[in-house]
């Protein structure tokens, strides 16, 4: 049987370039879908470390002016993936973030640079290159969600659109004057196809004109039909609720396994815990946290932002240093968070280690050192962390919604009897419902046998793309083989 032909668009994959989550799901799935008879070509825009990693590749395409300059299409390969690389320098070559320049504030020209990733996807999806003509183009986030748009706006005949919601919070909103700058007709402002609160919304635009819908947990898809959590789109998915779906992300057990990790410092499974040990102490020297293998280690390894919580962990604290409990953090984020966990530094020193900034290696440290694995997120549409903690032996402790609530079965009387549980949910989100699920922990953690059978329980749990890929290819075949659902409204 042919495989199926699926063109990923997207801002960023792993390990060529990442942010976040985003990045880890765009750089696994592919391989992931190969088992399910589904081929997939993934483009990016031509920031200078992909150009890099990539090397020149083929030029396949070529634009004379792609908003406001030439631009022309590498091909290359990582692995057994295809790769396009949208080269634009006037678009992508500069030294800043992939978003924010150095100082974080969003690039001004940011509609042209995503739309531009959208329109080469819409062309490529419509036969712009000789050998290759998709079945189905999946769009990833806001950045790559103005593809269905264009697509839809075409006239021309298309392949069936699926877009992926991997966090509703960042959603891509621009000035209505822009219109005709960014290649939209005019019957497009309207509330059935771009116009989002009389701005143009490139994920309002997606989602209104896609085919399929997804987010990466069943939880958060119900989550971001509410006001609470829809951020103004609650409307829309509810109108729209017929095609919208909840996968799973997973975990690249290639990269995250402690059996044959050699970022840590001793290897271990579930039926070798005890080389655990190793790897707390040398995450306890190295962070120069105590020496002291009865501590409660706490690891977190985050972006540092309200979404994910962390204000509430410094509320905690004094309360936590005034029992045998030690704190490992890495990240970057807001400013504040990170001068106040390094403030909490200065005042813990040997229980409180920070570290402000991102390191492959110290983040598979943690893992495999620490006892437990925090991530208070208010709300998490999936949430990668606390899967690469149940594979370590890391045992979670979450807020229970989104993808926590679904990944983390918490240890309450009856599941821990029953030999199912894998980590502590606590609700709300809150400093005090936090403080009640942190002393839980470190009163089981202090019964060895029964923590024991959380690690276990954890790292016996399947968190691969295996069942995530399945999930996909059945979706990207309803997609092909369907007619498309009308997009609906509802009244704001």
């Amino acid at each position: 049987m042919k495989p199926l032909e699926v063109l990923a668009v997207a801002s960023e994959m792993s390990p060529l370039v990442k942010t976040g989550g985003l990045a880890d799901v765009v750089g696994a799935l592919p391989a992931a879908l190969r088992a399910e008879g589904v081929e997939t070509r993934t483009l990016l825009p031509g920031y200078p470390d992909v150009i890099a990693a990539l090397g020149a590749g083929e030029t396949s395409l070529a634009f004379d002016d792609l908003f406001g300059g030439p631009a022309w299409l590498h091909e290359g390969r990582l692995g057994e993936d295809v790769i396009y690389t949208l080269v634009a320098p006037h678009l992508y070559a500069r030294a800043g973030g992939l978003y924010t320049d150095a100082n974080g504030v969003d690039y001004p020209d940011n509609a042209f640079r995503f739309a531009a990733l959208a329109w080469v996807g819409a062309e490529i999806a419509q036969g712009a290159l000789a050998d290759f003509l998709p079945d189905v183009l999946h769009a990833h986030d806001w950045q790559a969600a103005l593809a269905p748009a264009y697509l839809h706006y075409s006239g021309r005949p298309r392949p069936a659109t699926i877009v992926t919601v991997h966090n509703i919070a960042f959603q891509g909103q621009f000035a209505k004057e822009l219109l005709d700058d960014l290649r939209l007709p005019p019957q497009s402002f309207q509330m059935e196809g771009v116009e989002y609160y009389g701005a143009i919304g490139f994920l309002k635009a997606g989602l209104q004109l896609c085919d399929r819908i997804t987010t990466v947990s069943p939880s958060y898809a119900l989550e971001i039909e509410t006001p609470e959590f829809g951020m103004g789109l609650d409307g829309l998915l509810r109108a729209r609720a017929n095609v919208v779906s909840g996968i799973l992300n997973g975990v690249d057990e290639a990269v995250w396994s402690p059996a044959t990790d050699s970022r840590i410092a001793a290897r271990y499974d579930a039926g070798r815990l005890d080389r655990r040990a190793k790897n707390k102490a040398t995450l306890q020297r190295r962070l120069h946290l105590d020496a002291d293998p009865e501590a409660f280690v706490l690891g977190v390894v985050s972006r540092l932002s309200w979404q994910k919580g962390h204000d509430m962990l410094l509320a905690t604290l004094p309360a936590l240093m005034a029992r045998r409990v030690q704190l490992a953090l890495i990240g970057t984020g807001d400013k504040h968070l990170e001068e106040s966990f390094l403030a909490a530094q200065d005042a813990y020193p040997g229980r409180v280690a920070v570290t402000i900034g991102y390191s492959e290696d110290m983040a598979h440290l943690i893992q495999a050192g620490a006892d437990a694995f925090l991530v208070p997120s208010r709300f998490e549409p999936c949430g990668l962390t606390q899967l690469y903690a149940l594979r370590y032996g890391a045992v979670p402790i979450v807020s229970r919604l989104g993808g926590l609530k679904d990944t983390i079965v918490d240890a309450n009387e009856m599941a821990l009897q029953a030999g199912v549980a894998t980590g502590f949910q606590f609700s709300p989100p809150s400093a005090e419902a936090l403080a009640l699920a942190l002393r839980q922990a470190e009163r089981v953690f202090r019964d060895k046998e029964t923590w024991r059978s959380l690690q276990v329980n954890g790292m016996k749990t399947d968190v691969s793309w295996r069942h995530p890929a399945r999930r996909y290819a059945a979706l990207y075949r309803e997609a092909v083989s369907g007619d498309a659902v009308p997009s609906l409204s509802l009244p704001r």
